[in-house]
């Protein structure tokens, strides 16, 4: 049972100068420090908001204090009279007539139109007016009644109907012609 003597040799660490020894304590101080004050600045000087903490920014504010509704105000173009049943179609009908949208017939499948058809002219009218299944109501829209119903016509005939296109209402007409001939009259020298 021999054990090897002691030595300096084996306890010795690794600082073996004061120079070493001066470095060593003051890493042990400023690297903390520096770490702490990065620290700081970084959580103090980002206004990060937290999950479900922008209720007061100036778009959550202005998104809770926006109106209802709204007020449209359009300008009465000098269009003579109501618009034919393929301007009624374009402007309105194709966004879901054209692919067939939520149940809507395609334009020009007579096999959708035909049960429809069969019901009548007045009952398309009635539901193009007021609605049906997922169609909304057209009537009270960008569009008169008389417009409506040659939008229907228009469709309707196009999957094999045999409708004739409504007329414009007699003071429509008139209307049109009188502002027609005011046009006329001012332009002439």
């Amino acid at each position: 049972m021999s054990q090897a003597p002691h030595t300096q040799d084996n306890h010795e660490g690794p600082i073996k100068t004061p120079k070493q020894l001066i470095v060593a304590v003051l890493a042990a101080f400023i690297v903390p420090v520096i770490i702490i004050v990065l620290l700081v600045s970084y959580v103090s000087s980002s206004n990060k908001a937290a999950a479900g903490s922008d209720a007061l920014s100036e778009q959550a504010t202005s998104q809770r204090i926006m109106p209802v509704g709204t007020v449209e105000i359009k300008v009465a173009s000098a269009n003579a009279g109501p618009r034919s049943g393929e301007e009624v179609y374009k402007a309105q009908c194709t966004n879901c007539h054209a692919a067939g949208m939520l149940g809507a017939p395609k334009f020009g499948d007579a096999g959708a139109w035909g049960p429809r058809i069969a019901k009548g002219e007045a009952q398309l009218f009635e539901h193009a007016l007021k609605g049906f299944n997922a169609m909304p109501a057209q009537g009270g829209g960008d569009f008169s009644d008389v417009e409506v119903h040659r939008g229907v016509v228009y469709m309707a005939n196009s999957g094999g109907g045999k409708f004739t296109e409504p007329a414009a209402p007699a003071g429509a007409a008139s209307g049109a012609a009188a502002g027609a001939s005011e046009a006329s009259a001012a332009s002439a020298p």
